[in-house]
């Protein structure tokens, strides 16, 4: 554990909540150099929606990788790029009626975001976007101006303009419809909210708390937006790729956005991979104005097909999914009416699930305990308040049970008063101590 606390940096966070060098991995299960076994409930956080090395994707890019096929190719045509590209289509796009075009950006979900961001400004010729109270978009800075929660935006040390956030459906209240309260301010031409280029939501917000949107207020969201001239973009980089049970987390709900963005199980093998899906029309780049050295990660598009084509050419999987969400839904629901007295909620849908513990305190010693007893699940909520559920889509009832059931038990040994301690911080120096930055960090999300 040496080399870590010498060299790498403070920054490090999920190592502090799960101390163990870890160095294998197959399907839903993790393993430490001891050979113990994690189940994973975490998945590189929504990364690995099929799976640590899946087996399908794996021979895939082993096959590719003996070929000697193209791994780094800017945005040159290449062989893997068209045979993605085709699959997507004829796989995803086409199926639901959805006209975009795709732009590859670099490699990660910010960077999505900040092309999306980049292009509706360009297209609209207004500075001025909208966000959402605990949003969560990235952490580069056109990104990190987007998201609501201070211990990110905290890091930026520099003030963030050009964004305007608004109340996300429930924070006022459930008696009070957000949507309404942003067409009056973009209504009235003394509200101080600039006239936006685009709105940037997520349909279930996953690092600000495992928010779920309902139809109602999507749908009025997108009226909102086509009432004003503004662009509507769904970040559905944790969201998209099957974790609410279809493959976009908006399909259900019959709207239609402007742009959407997507990464993290895109690749389908936890390989870098992000995109913007825009229509057609908003493609107004000019060539190179937006670039990025790894937008054309290769090895993401073999197995990012080879994911497409095996869980998405029919409804199976999706119905699996969904069937699965129930289950999660109904165990956390019987968790709340057990042991909650009130004092406990849960929320999401599909297999994006949250057991909302309003303390931070508390939701973090059932994650503790959980990890003593093999199961690796983390929090998310501006407090680490919300226990969050991103298993694989693809793990096994038994074992999903069962990870449910060490769940449960962390529920009710936390909740009969036995608070569980910390594990001692390998980050440590051999006093036991840590540095007041260290302390402050360890167990975030």
């Amino acid at each position: 554990m040496k080399v870590f606390d010498e060299i790498e940096s403070e920054v490090m966070s999920y190592a502090r909540a799960f101390p163990r060098v870890f160095n294998k991995a197959q399907g839903e299960y993790l393993y430490d150099e001891d050979g113990t076994q994690y189940l994973d409930f975490l998945a590189g956080a929504g990364t690995l929606n099929y799976g640590h090395n899946n087996p399908v994707f794996k021979q895939a890019l082993l096959d590719y990788i003996q070929a000697d096929g193209i791994t780094h190719g800017l945005d040159l045509h290449t062989k893997a790029k068209r045979e993605f590209l085709e699959t997507f289509y004829e796989k995803i796009l086409k199926p639901r009626n959805y006209n975009y075009v795709m732009q590859f950006t670099g490699p990660t979900g910010t960077n999505a975001v900040e092309a999306a961001m980049k292009i509706a400004r360009k297209y609209k010729g207004r500075e001025n976007i909208i966000s959402f109270t605990n949003g969560f978009h990235g952490c580069s800075m056109g990104a990190l101006s987007a998201t609501g929660n201070s211990h990110h935006r905290g890091g930026a040390g520099v003030s963030m303009n050009g964004v305007t956030r608004m109340p996300y459906e429930g924070y006022l209240g459930d008696d009070i419809d957000t949507t309404a309260y942003l067409d009056k301010v973009l209504s009235d031409s003394s509200s101080g909210v600039d006239h936006p280029a685009a709105v940037l939501v997520e349909t279930v917000q996953g690092e600000g708390g495992i928010n779920a949107a309902s139809a109602e207020w999507l749908r009025n969201l997108q009226s909102v937006c086509k009432k004003h001239d503004v662009l509507l973009i769904v970040d559905d980089i944790q969201a998209g790729c099957g974790r609410t049970g279809s493959y976009f987390s908006f399909e259900e709900f019959d709207i239609q956005p402007d742009i959407v963005t997507l990464s993290k199980s895109l690749s389908g093998y936890g390989l870098p991979f992000a995109v913007v899906l825009m229509r057609p029309e908003l493609d107004q780049w000019k060539p190179g104005e937006h670039n990025g050295t790894f937008r054309g990660n290769n090895l993401a598009f073999v197995t990012a097909r080879a994911a497409i084509e095996h869980y998405w050419s029919d409804d199976k999987f999706a119905k699996e999914v969904l069937r699965k969400g129930d289950y999660i839904g109904e165990r956390l629901e019987k968790i709340v009416e057990k042991y909650g007295d009130g004092n406990m909620t849960t929320r999401g849908r599909g297999m994006f699930r949250g057991l909302n513990c309003v303390s931070g305190d508390l939701a973090g010693q059932i994650t503790r305990e959980a990890f003593k007893n093999g199961l690796v699940i983390e929090t998310s909520g501006a407090d680490d308040h919300v226990v969050k559920t991103l298993c694989p889509l693809t793990i096994s009832d038994e074992n999903l049970k069962r990870a449910l059931d060490i769940v449960e038990a962390a529920v009710e040994k936390v909740l009969k008063g036995t608070e569980v301690p910390e594990e001692r911080d390998f980050f440590a120096d051999d006093s036991g101590e840590t540095g007041d930055k260290k302390a402050e960090l360890a167990g975030a999300a």
